[in-house]
């Protein structure tokens, strides 16, 4: 027989998703068990994009989209500043050097 379940056990998964999109919170909701609560937290490359002001792509219509655009400094700290609990730099202007480097490769 299965363990049975214990309902105050915290079990934490972690999903990746595309940069940039519609985060589906909503599915994921519906395909965990009714008490969970349900966390999304985005990703480096989908705060730069969101801080891109792009409108959100349709991934059936638009494939390999090219992002260009220029990003304030204060927007790269703001992004580092979300980021830094998720860094393994020891200060923020590591976390800085990081998003830097993300958003280099993002365009």
């Amino acid at each position: 027989m299965p363990p049975k379940l214990d309902p105050n056990e915290i079990k934490v998964v972690y999903l990746s998703c595309t940069g940039g999109e519609v985060n589906a919170s909503s599915v994921l909701s519906t395909k965990i068990r009714p008490p969970a609560s349900i966390e999304v937290v985005p990703s480096a490359s989908a705060l730069i994009i969101e801080a891109f002001k792009e409108p959100p792509r349709d991934r059936k219509k638009q494939e390999n989209i090219k992002h260009s655009g220029n990003i304030t400094f204060d927007e790269i700290v703001n992004v580092a500043q979300q980021m830094q609990h998720q860094s393994l730099a020891r200060e923020l202007s590591g976390t800085i050097k990081e998003i830097l480097g993300t958003s280099q490769s993002v365009g």
